[in-house]
């Protein structure tokens, strides 16, 4: 294509955005509804992530050993079980750190601690605190613990009590898994109707808009003017549409993150919008104004195409 037809198509299609002055606001203004429900859409699948994975981190099993357990035997299962692909992460704790938690924990019930001072000794095992990188994966730690060669074979058995097999710790855990699949799946789509929605209102809105022209097309296909031509500076007044509507979208979340910034800490925990939007702006530029971008250069075509039937 000639850069002469490419300076004509360029033109044509800025002088139909400026002349049309209320359509094309009324276009932009629905693009930017669009593109931030795409953006609110991308927010709240960080926030569900992180809330979920916050959730994730809170569950965990306990390995409880007996008092007579060799600190050595201890750790060389700790060493086993960090071998696993399904552990994420293993906190150590000594009898006397077991001890010492227990001695705080209850610092105002004044009977506990007489009684144990009355013991004489320190009741209380070392214990391995086990993450998995799923919840789902602490079923198979578990038998892997309970399997008589988790300390080695022909080695004397130290462990006492592993928590997973506790009826309520086990129901704990298969609600919280219930609740993070259920609710990645059910706010998927949730996100997936809004979005499909008001893309499809934005679709809509770019048609009629085009659909004003329709007797300015009727004139261009009666001097000859090919198909391409025509779509063309349609085209791209939608990408002007994208790009104006995309901006605003972007200078909108400024303000709004940083007045939820620290809310989401609070209510939600570990995530910080605004020091996100501002961490990850380059990612939200790319999704938001390539969005309106790629929308209204579709919808342009497709309405030029099948709306005119040209």
């Amino acid at each position: 294509m000639k850069w002469i037809t490419l300076k004509r198509i360029f033109r044509a299609g800025f002088l139909d955005f400026w002349r049309n002055g209320f359509v094309s606001f009324a276009s932009v203004l629905m693009m930017v509804f669009t593109l931030f429900v795409i953006g609110l859409a991308a927010f709240t699948g960080v926030i569900l992530n992180t809330t979920l994975e916050e959730f994730r981190n809170k569950a965990d099993i306990n390995v409880y050993f007996t008092t007579d357990a060799p600190e050595q035997n201890i750790l060389e299962l700790k060493t086993r079980l960090e071998a696993l692909p399904e552990v994420k992460t293993i906190t150590y704790l000594s009898r006397e750190e077991v001890l010492a938690q227990f001695r705080e924990r209850h610092q105002n019930d004044q009977l506990s601690l007489q009684s144990l001072d009355e013991l004489g000794e320190n009741p209380f095992g070392g214990v391995l605190n086990v993450e998995a990188k799923e919840i789902s994966q602490y079923e198979s730690i578990s038998a892997y613990l309970k399997n008589q060669e988790a300390l080695g074979a022909g080695q004397p058995q130290y462990i006492d009590k592993i928590s997973y097999y506790d009826a309520n710790h086990r129901a704990a855990l298969d609600r919280l898994s219930n609740i993070t699949e259920s609710s990645k799946v059910i706010g998927f789509v949730i996100i997936l109707i809004f979005v499909a929605t008001t893309v499809a209102i934005s679709f809509n809105t770019l048609r009629l808009a085009i659909y004003s022209s329709r007797e300015e097309i009727a004139v261009m296909r009666l001097v000859g003017a090919g198909a391409g031509y025509i779509r063309l500076p349609f085209m791209v007044e939608g990408i002007l549409y994208g790009l104006i509507a995309g901006v605003v979208t972007l200078l909108l979340f400024y303000p709004l993150t940083w007045w939820l910034g620290q809310s989401t800490v609070n209510f939600f925990g570990g995530i910080h919008v605004f020091n996100y939007y501002l961490s990850h702006f380059a990612y939200f530029f790319l999704l938001i104004v390539g969005s309106g971008v790629i929308l209204g250069a579709v919808a342009s075509f497709l309405a030029v195409r099948r709306y005119l039937k040209i």
